[in-house]
């Protein structure tokens, strides 16, 4: 095969219908090999030819090959210096994978030839040992030439207004490998995600946008494999604009069409698609980590390398390494890849893992830049993007740091909610804040905030009321991994019990917690698991489980469909009010609680005016919060009004937003209390939507209208009520 010169953009391996071209950024490189391989009679692969790209445009080699196809397997070499100590580490005894492969073949096998370096997993980092001479190919995965046909057929994002967006966390085989209703060739893939009863469970949960843990092509690392568990979670990312082709049902492709079909089909049904990913690290490792792809093409362009000694990568992640996103070809691998997500599978949005490693320089200055960057970007502008406003780095916590533009999970919400409904004192000044949406954290609004109670990381919520410390065992860390302040409680009993009243009052504050996380203002996101009563017997970091710890369980018994059914009626009462949606900052607070507030709360005695403000903070004797109230640190009930009178700000047709006005009564202490309700104009009564305290088949029901005349109610410890105000009498 003759090539022709090619071109140097795009990068990667990219069939246009005659050929192929393949440009690779290189820039410490002599000489850059395309490698073609062909399945092999026995298993494996046999590598049919070996074609050098003989231009350089820069640091790119290209060239343009005709008459290679769709399902082509290839990988790369790269001959070049080896220099450890100025972190160098050509070797063309390493097959290496396209950063920028659109699919990935075969598996990854552990094995000492996979490494640069000679002495393999057993070398010290800061070793500048010789060049490892074995041939690698045997062991790792090659990239696959990608048909970029697809029928859409129309498809459409189905644009879900920020306000209105409810988020579910999911994983793509856990999500589906024991649901009795997919069909069992589509468990644990794409296609089981879109399969018709899984959208149908989703849309019950009132869910808008679905969240996928990562998929970008990942491997697991040694350590795991040598234990015998696996990397499930998949933050440990080998191809970035690759789908995982384990959630396929082949490697050749089909797990790029696959991909597609199913994102076009949750549009259809209205749901939008994030992604979960993760390009502050990769697969590769620390120093003395594997030569896969970036490290053996130019190790210190694509990673951050110790100022003090660049034979050891800098490690901002807890991973081994970090992406060197500042530098210009690693930040066009990240800018490719979303855009690829974006624009070719169709993707709504994106969540950034450990977001801060992304731009890390010596102050971070580089973050404003990146993002100014993503936001300006034609396509990615209209994408959701949410970030993880942390990681290991100093400074590393980054909660409300982000530009506008950029919503950020909110781990404050979720750290209140836990300390208030375990029952611990003084929460509630910050929970007015989480509430009624972090206005002290996030200065664009109430949309900036993802608020959640529980994710992936740490525990289930069905764990959270179950455990008082994490059970990690099965990790083979003994016990070491995953967090230590869960602000958990077990409420009697360590783990499963029979004691009937140690599972009711688990389940009330399950309930509690579940509500007050849906009802807040800001963007909701749920756990994917949680309705279904789902737990990891106590593992709060179980990345490591591919397996029933991890699989979510849809055989319910009796109390967790009880539960189930809480949740789904939750939903349509959440969707129901326009005043738990609002897009801006919310103002009837105290200004020492909530800076954005502009005034105090009058305390008359009298009816409270309606119009008047957005929100009354109230004490159980429903008069308004005032601020010694607030500096009262056994405080443990918190009441919410919310008028439902908004002309101030309109609904996204225009229209000034309206809806009913609502009570919210929270007692997150041991003491059951009476609520006072507070004296409004106009007559006019009480509905009660939710009790959190009731028995779960009724606790999210509209279970009628209180009596006339009523003034007061039980408000049970550890429990949750919202009211509606009923029309007044004609």
């Amino acid at each position: 095969m003759r090539p022709l010169p090619g071109s140097p953009w795009p990068l990667g391996a990219r069939w246009d219908g005659r050929g192929v071209n393949v440009a690779v950024p290189a820039g410490p490189a002599r000489a850059v090999w395309l490698c073609l391989f062909a399945d092999a009679p026995g298993g494996g692969f046999t590598e049919t030819a070996r074609l050098p790209l003989r231009e350089r445009a820069g640091d790119v080699f290209h060239g343009w090959f005709p008459g290679l196809q769709p399902g082509q397997l290839y990988g790369l070499r790269a001959d070049g210096p080896w220099d450890p100590a100025r972190g160098v580490r050509c070797n063309p005894h390493k097959l290496l994978l396209d950063p920028w492969a659109l699919a990935v073949a075969g598996p990854l096998r552990w094995d000492d030839a996979v490494y640069a370096h000679a002495g393999g997993a057993a070398v010290p980092p800061a070793a500048d040992g010789p060049p490892d001479e074995r041939d690698s190919a045997p062991f790792v995965p090659r990239g696959v030439i990608v048909d970029p046909r697809f029928d859409w057929e129309g498809d459409r994002p189905p644009r879900v207004p920020w306000s209105r967006t409810v988020i579910c966390e999911a994983h793509v085989r856990a999500l589906t490998q024991r649901h009795p209703q997919v069909p069992e060739e589509h468990r644990g893939r794409y296609l089981g995600v879109c399969s018709p009863p899984v959208i149908e469970h989703l849309l019950s949960l009132g869910v808008t946008t679905l969240e996928l843990m990562p998929v970008q092509h990942f491997v697991s690392e040694r350590r795991l494999v040598d234990a015998g568990l696996a990397n499930a979670w998949g933050y440990n990312p080998l191809a970035f604009l690759a789908p995982h082709a384990g959630y396929a049902g082949g490697d050749r492709g089909q797990q790029v069409a696959e991909f597609r079909q199913m994102v076009k089909t949750l549009h259809r049904a209205g749901l939008e698609v994030l992604l979960d990913v993760v390009f502050n690290h990769s697969a590769e490792g620390g120093s003395n980590g594997p030569c896969l792809s970036l490290r053996g093409l130019d190790n210190a362009g694509f990673y951050r390398l110790r100022p003090d000694d660049p034979r050891l990568a800098l490690d901002l992640t807890g991973c081994g390494n970090t992406l060197n996103v500042p530098h210009p070809r690693a930040l066009q691998l990240v800018l490719d890849a979303l855009r690829h997500w974006a624009g070719e599978l169709h993707v709504d949005g994106f969540r950034f893992d450990l977001a801060p490693a992304l731009a890390r320089g010596p102050a971070l200055e580089h973050l404003q830049t990146l993002w100014h960057v993503v936001l300006q970007d034609p396509l990615l502008a209209g994408c959701k993007l949410v970030v993880e406003p942390w990681d290991l780095g100093p400074d590393g916590w980054r909660t409300g740091r982000f530009p506008p533009g950029v919503a950020q999970w909110n781990d404050r919400f979720r750290d209140v909610l836990r300390g208030f409904w375990r029952g611990d004192a003084g929460q509630a000044p910050e929970l007015a804040s989480r509430l009624s949406g972090s206005s002290d954290l996030f200065e664009a609004g109430p949309t900036a905030s993802v608020n959640f109670v529980t994710v992936h990381d740490g525990f289930t919520l069905l764990d959270l009321v179950s455990y008082a410390a994490k059970h990690n065992e099965r990790n083979g860390e003994g016990n070491r991994d995953g967090v230590d302040n869960n602000l958990s409680r077990n409420w009697g009993a360590e783990g499963p019990t029979g004691d009937p009243a140690v599972l009711a009052l688990r389940d009330r504050v399950r309930r509690s917690l579940w509500a007050s996380g849906v009802l807040a203002q800001g963007v909701t996101m749920l756990r994917g698991g949680d309705e279904l009563s789902h737990t990891q017997d106590g593992n709060n970091n179980a990345y490591c489980h591919d397996d029933p710890t991890t699989w979510l369980d849809w055989s319910l018994d009796a109390r967790a469909a009880a539960f189930l059914g809480f949740a789904r009626e939750l939903a349509v009462i959440a969707r129901g009010h326009p005043v738990l949606r609002r897009r801006n900052v919310l103002r009837g607070c105290l200004p020492e609680h909530v800076p954005a507030c502009d005034e105090r709360a009058p305390d008359t005695g009298g009816p409270l005016d309606l119009r008047a403000r957005d929100v009354y903070w109230l004490r159980p004797d429903g008069r308004p919060l005032q601020e010694a109230d607030w500096r009262h640190a056994d405080a443990h009930a918190l009441g919410v009004l919310l008028p439902g009178e908004h002309a101030d700000e309109p609904d996204e047709a225009g229209h000034p937003l309206r809806g009913a006005t609502l009570l919210l009564l929270l007692n997150g202490g041991e003491d059951d209390l009476s609520a006072q309700l507070p004296l409004l104009p106009d007559g006019g009564g009480w509905r009660l939507l939710v009790d959190t305290s009731r028995d779960p088949a009724a606790s999210a029901r509209g279970l009628a209208d209180l009596p006339p005349g009523v003034q007061a109610l039980p408000l049970p410890a550890h429990a949750l009520l919202l009211l509606e105000r009923s029309a007044a009498p004609a």
